[in-house]
């Protein structure tokens, strides 16, 4: 994987190889997530410019001391766009945070994107009536002392992540490389953040999810595809979700891809990779 240095750190990106000029794809992950979910996406995507970094604090990216707060890591990963394709424009694909990281750079940022592809993401600042029963106990004890023994004291989240926030659960082989970024308490530090940014998103959060709302319901020049999941209690985007952004993103396609849960590139990885290369050659995205 190259390595760029970004501000005082470092972050770590794999890179398809391509022949000639190609537009950038570049596809950002989640939480308690790295590069590592795309490794199957990707090959079905197809022909492509496809790039995926993996967040400040996250996968094998330097892990600097910081509050890791949304700000912060739109700050990092704007330093990497920067050095990486300047003021070239780009295709932004996203999961989870990923996905709110994409629609707030496109609001900073609206001429360097040509499209957005989202699937179990934050599309807005997240509310307790957004969330099914479980999901709200499930914000509840992150937000208590419980939720450091989760993230800090134990490996316990990630491995739920890819344990029960799938429909099949990953090989121990496999899991090993989404837990490795993730050896001691301090190193899970984002990860908390994270979580309990989701159940209780701070004010300056709030205000960016909003401005990046208004760019959703503005930017009709710029198409936007929306992949949906069925049949798991994880998923983040559920039929109210679904309506939610039918209403407020313009040039929206919806795409259904069946049953998955909350890490759908670990149970859909065909399918969302041939969904987004269809999609992107039907707006001449590549």
């Amino acid at each position: 994987m190259p390595e760029l240095s970004v501000l005082d750190s470092t972050i770590r990106y794999t890179e398809s190889p391509t022949e000639g000029h190609a537009t950038p794809v570049v596809f950002l992950h989640g939480n308690p997530s790295s590069s590592h979910t795309w490794r199957r996406v990707l090959p079905a995507v197809g022909h492509g410019r496809l790039l995926a970094p993996d967040l400040v604090g996250m996968g094998a990216s330097g892990k600097p001391d910081l509050a890791y707060t949304f700000a912060d890591h739109a700050r990092y990963l704007d330093g990497w766009f920067d050095a990486v394709l300047g003021d070239e424009p780009a295709v932004l694909v996203g999961h989870d945070w990923g996905g709110a990281l994409a629609i707030d750079r496109a609001a900073r940022h609206p001429g360097r994107v040509l499209g957005t592809a989202l699937f179990e993401a934050v599309l807005r600042p997240v509310r307790p009536e957004h969330l099914s029963p479980a999901a709200r106990a499930r914000r509840e004890l992150v937000a208590s002392p419980q939720g450091e023994v989760m993230f800090l004291d134990e490996v316990t989240a990630v491995r739920q992540a890819y344990t029960g926030g799938v429909l099949n659960p990953v090989p121990e082989a496999e899991l090993a490389a989404y837990l490795e970024p993730y050896p001691t308490r301090e190193s899970r530090r984002p990860l908390l953040s994270w979580a309990r940014q989701l159940g209780a998103p701070p004010a300056e959060l709030v205000e960016r999810l909003e401005r990046a709302g208004a760019w959703l319901e503005d930017s009709a020049g710029v198409p936007k595809l929306l992949l949906t999941f069925e049949g798991s209690p994880t998923l983040l985007i559920d039929e109210r979700a679904v309506a939610w952004a039918r209403e407020h993103m313009v040039a929206l396609e919806v795409e259904h891809l069946g049953a998955a849960g909350h890490h759908a590139t670990e149970d859909r990885p065909g399918e969302i990779g041939r969904a987004l290369g269809g999609w992107m050659d039907r707006h001449a995205l590549r």
